[in-house]
């Protein structure tokens, strides 16, 4: 998200800051667990704990 906008709704407002501590949060959760953090990178899903890219199904 690049774009700056004006936002007037006040609910909305906290929206971009709740995503990105779900993400830090969903991060940290699958460090600790060892578990697949899926992310859409560059066009490709791509597993954010280890690097890899998730092959995609049959």
């Amino acid at each position: 998200m690049k774009r700056r906008e004006v936002i007037a709704d006040p609910d909305l407002k906290k929206v971009r800051r709740a995503l990105e501590r779900a993400a830090e949060r969903a991060l940290a959760l699958g460090k600790r667990t060892h578990t697949p953090v899926y992310i859409y990178r560059r066009g490709k899903i791509v597993d954010v704990i280890t690097g890899t890219q998730r092959r995609r199904a049959a």
